[in-house]
């Protein structure tokens, strides 16, 4: 009796087919979970999942109009000065940042609101190239399939402001004791000032750090201001140029 002999090529063909369906179905999933998440606040996300396990502090989620213009005009002033004209990404403050970070120990980031936003819903924190790839595909979704005012409310109120503390209406009624609605320019420039390390630059006890990059963060909020801008939720901020820093 003869025994059929296993073609490679046969086998490597359906190897690609089923490479092939895992791809097409991956994307057909994330773009799925995008666009739903366009309408629904998500009850949980993977920074946070990291950061509490499963011991989840209670959270509350405001729409963007409960968030004082202040506090959306503060973030971008600390984060991302292009977030209204940038499709996810700020490519110079990409380029600037690996320039500097070739010759220098202090690393510098360059991660604009919509990739934060992508990394503290979908990516552990490990880097990797494969989370760098993944994180990037989640931010073009974000940024095709969502508004500006959509990334600014999902941002604000996932982000973390202290140990535990997630969103700016929780920040806001646990360090100041008043709702996000009504946090002035001086609180919302001490929020956004403590974003990159929340837990490292506390508001309460105030940090050295919190004091010094509030301060930059208010004077970057005063010239944004003056510049020609659109609506973008309440707060007007479209069309400006990044401030030098």
């Amino acid at each position: 009796m003869q025994h059929r002999t296993k073609n490679p090529r046969s086998w490597f063909r359906k190897l690609l087919r089923l490479i092939g369906w895992i791809i097409v179905g991956w994307i057909v999933v994330s773009v799925l979970l995008v666009a739903l998440l366009k309408y629904i606040n998500p009850p949980i996300w993977a920074w946070k999942i990291e950061q509490e396990g499963m011991n989840w502090p209670n959270h509350h989620w405001i729409s963007l109009d409960e968030i004082a213009p202040p506090m959306q005009l503060a973030v971008i002033a600390g984060e991302d000065q292009t977030f209204s004209t940038n499709h996810g990404f700020d490519v110079n403050s990409i380029i600037a940042a690996y320039e500097h970070n070739e010759h220098s120990d202090d690393i510098y980031g360059a991660s604009t609101i919509t990739q934060q936003t992508s990394k503290n819903l979908f990516l552990w924190p490990t880097r990797t190239y494969m989370r760098k790839a993944i994180g990037a595909w989640f931010t073009l979704l974000i940024d095709t399939l969502w508004s500006k005012q959509r990334v600014l409310e999902v941002y604000l109120n996932i982000v973390q402001l202290g140990s535990h503390i997630y969103g700016v209406q929780d920040a806001a009624m646990h360090l100041f004791h008043e709702p996000a609605s009504k946090l002035n320019k001086y609180q919302a420039s001490l929020l956004a000032a403590s974003l990159p390390n929340p837990t490292l630059y506390t508001v309460k006890p105030l940090s050295p750090f919190i004091v010094a990059r509030s301060a930059w963060i208010r004077q970057q909020m005063k010239q944004l201001s003056y510049l020609p801008l659109e609506n973008i939720g309440s707060v007007k901020m479209v069309n400006w140029q990044p401030v030098n820093q």
